[in-house]
């Protein structure tokens, strides 16, 4: 995956409450037109219906109210959500059709929490702010939508071109994750040598178990 480290970019304002996977990456119920059948199992290709059921208008073509269908948001890479995003299913198809789409790092007041690890497992950051922080950074993205934020893993920060400055927390672990570009698989990996010292004193410690079993 993709280190995060320092991404400056334009922002998405899109502050709905309680944004479901099912928003995110429709399933079912979408009119065919909107939906994309071969997206439902090609990961590349899942991006073309991320908010399908509000992108497309009921003939399938862009629907120009909706905020990533416009300049200069759809070029953005930081979405900027209400509380609860990422909420209801644990669909990981909500995370790879933001990706695909170009979205790296969204900033809410809260997630769901399968949405939160899945987008951390794929090399997305999740960035919870105060609800009064994110209110401002999604005016700012309104009224100045050329201008870019920086969001810096490393220092924990997300600052604005006029000077404010939010700081952000996020577990060690996950940090490590996102900075270097590792999956599950790959951290678990990184650990190998600590994994068979532990397999190795647990064994000799306790030898009666494998020769009861023997």
């Amino acid at each position: 995956m993709q280190p995060f480290n320092t991404l400056t970019a334009i922002a998405i304002p899109l502050t709905w409450p309680d944004v479901n996977t099912d928003d995110i990456f429709p399933a079912t119920g979408v009119n065919s037109s909107t939906m994309d059948p071969s997206a439902l199992t090609d990961r590349t290709q899942m991006g073309r219906n991320a908010f399908a059921g509000y992108r497309y208008r009921s003939d399938g073509s862009p629907n120009p109210n909706f905020i990533m269908n416009q300049r200069p948001y759809v070029d953005g890479e930081v979405l900027i959500a209400g509380r609860n995003f990422g909420c209801g299913s644990s669909r990981e198809m909500a995370v790879w059709a933001l990706a695909q789409i170009g979205v790296r790092c969204i900033i809410a007041p809260s997630f769901g929490d399968i949405f939160h690890g899945n987008a951390i497992a794929n090399g997305m950051l999740p960035v919870v702010l105060a609800p009064d922080e994110v209110e401002t950074l999604a005016l700012l993205a309104c009224n100045e939508p050329l201008d870019r934020l920086t969001v810096n893993l490393e220092a924990q920060t997300i600052s604005t071109l006029h000077g404010m400055r939010f700081g952000f927390s996020i577990g060690a672990y996950h940090r490590h994750m996102l900075l270097n570009g590792l999956d599950e698989i790959a951290a678990t990996l990184e650990r190998m040598s600590s994994i068979t010292a532990f397999e190795t004193a647990y064994h000799q410690e306790r030898s009666w178990i494998l020769e009861k079993n023997r």
